[in-house]
């Protein structure tokens, strides 16, 4: 396969998993069906099965890319240069704040959309999830670890059990806030990470 077949054959893949993704975050994975998002991707019904083998391998595929490109970002925000590490993990549950609620997530919130409801329907979207949820707690407790190690924070326990906490926290909260569709739980969410990691509220 010449480069510019392999690029374009990459090119329709991405399409069809940015389309599922986008699709898949507002309404949840169930009650969306291949032509709804073979018709969003504008590509026909054979070039899905050409790279997916179902809709479970669509979607364990369309996690792994997600939580690929989720912890990318997420490393990028724990070393952003000029902030402490207590700085970087407020940032990012900052980030969190503004991308996790019940509003338009342009395909942002897919984990806290999906966890729940795929976890019982397939075994490989439910590791997949697993696997990305574990990278991003260790991500979380190095993290920890750092900003112990710095003085910019302490914590009561240690850095894994801390991180662990902090993640359901964030994930408990995200569910709450599509429920009662209103955003004020992330206030409190955040206030409790703000106790937790012995940080001073501004």
């Amino acid at each position: 396969m010449n480069t510019t077949t392999t690029s374009e054959t990459n090119d329709v893949r991405a399409t069809i998993l940015a389309t599922g993704q986008r699709l898949m975050a507002g309404k949840g994975f169930s009650a969306v069906g291949l032509n709804e998002i073979l018709t969003g991707a504008g590509v026909p019904k054979g070039s899905f099965y050409h790279y997916f083998g179902s809709k479970d391998a669509f979607g364990e595929a369309l996690l792994d890319t997600y939580f690929e490109d989720y912890l990318a970002e997420l490393d990028v925000t724990l070393a952003q240069p000029g902030l402490n590490m207590a700085q970087r993990l407020i940032t990012y549950f900052e980030v969190w704040r503004q991308t996790q609620s019940f509003f338009d997530c342009q395909g942002k919130c897919l984990a806290v959309k999906m966890a729940a409801e795929v976890a019982d329907l397939s075994e490989a979207m439910r590791l997949s999830i697993k696997r990305g949820t574990s990278g991003i707690v260790r991500r979380l407790a190095a993290a920890i670890e750092a900003g112990v190690a710095e003085g910019s924070l302490s914590i009561a326990a240690d850095a894994d059990s801390t991180a662990h906490s902090l993640y359901q926290l964030w994930l408990g909260t995200s569910v709450m806030v599509k429920i009662e569709r209103d955003v004020a739980p992330f206030t409190t969410a955040m206030n409790t990470t703000h106790q937790i990691l012995h940080l001073s509220q501004h």
